[in-house]
């Protein structure tokens, strides 16, 4: 009989991480479920970069446990570590191409620098890669002369280069005119359903992340405030989730930064003259 596969690709179990001493992440418990696309939003500063940087390996948890298919990344030494991280994807913010290198060779460099295929195999494989982001007739480019979308298309073609099962995206729309972030998010929501990926993305735009989204978390703090799916949060009436997806510039995330009363920092005995 076939073993069960768990439904959840990339498991959180109460971890907690910070930067020196500096705590960040609070407790966290959250699911990546298999096979589909969860967007990671939240007010700035919640947690979602460090996030993404625990679940691809790069930091480790203070306590608690980061799960990437039922394995704890914590105890692994620097080779178990490698093996997972050949199973894993990433797009870093603005695309991070090497400047020096031509398109063709910015998705090759994962293939040269992990595997032993020739050469000719190579081609064809980064060939295909950026035809599926439609550049494949850039491959002669250098990333001065792409566009900050073709950019992040030519990052994405990097990423899935080495056919990953968990593809991890840094605000894949930061930057983007309104044309190609539709484009970029159109490509995540494909890929994914396409390559049979579980896609997770950071993001601060609202509008395309809960179109192609199948399941959201909201980080507020370090903390999950929300996990659930797109139908769910559309219909929360928690305040921040509610402040958050509505877009209200106040609520439970403050317009004002937490201060003494005004009338204190004046020397006013009357608040009221305040008004006159």
């Amino acid at each position: 009989m076939p073993a069960t596969v768990n439904p959840s690709l990339v498991e959180l179990r109460h971890l907690n991480f910070g930067y020196g001493e500096r705590p960040v992440l609070h407790a966290v418990s959250m699911h990546i479920p298999r096979g589909k696309v969860t967007a990671l939003i939240g007010p700035m500063s919640g947690g979602k970069s460090t996030t993404l940087s625990l679940m691809g390996g790069q930091n480790r948890a203070w306590s608690g446990q980061m799960l990437f298919d039922g394995q704890d990344l914590g105890p692994m030494d620097q080779q178990q570590l490698y093996a997972v991280r050949r199973r894993m994807g990433m797009l870093f913010q603005f695309g991070a191409l090497f400047a020096d290198m031509s398109v063709f060779e910015n998705v090759a460099f994962p293939l040269r620098e992990h595997t032993d295929l020739s050469e000719s195999l190579i081609r064809d494989i980064v060939l295909m890669k950026l035809n599926a982001v439609g550049l494949r007739n850039a491959r002669d480019l250098m990333p001065s002369e792409v566009s900050g979308g073709m950019a992040k298309r030519i990052g994405i073609a990097r990423a899935i280069a080495m056919d990953p099962e968990l593809v991890m995206y840094d605000e894949p729309f930061s930057g983007l005119d309104p044309i190609s972030l539709r484009v970029v998010a159109r490509l995540i929501r494909q890929l994914n359903d396409a390559m049979g990926l579980t896609s997770i993305f950071a993001s601060h735009e609202l509008t395309e992340t809960l179109g192609i989204a199948d399941h959201v978390i909201i980080l507020d703090q370090g903390k999950v405030a929300f996990q659930g799916t797109v139908a769910e949060v559309r219909a929360s009436t928690d305040p921040l989730v509610f402040q958050y997806v509505n877009e209200r510039p106040d609520g439970p995330v403050r317009f004002h930064y937490p201060a003494v009363p005004i009338e204190q920092d004046f020397g006013i005995a009357d608040p009221a003259a305040l008004h006159h």
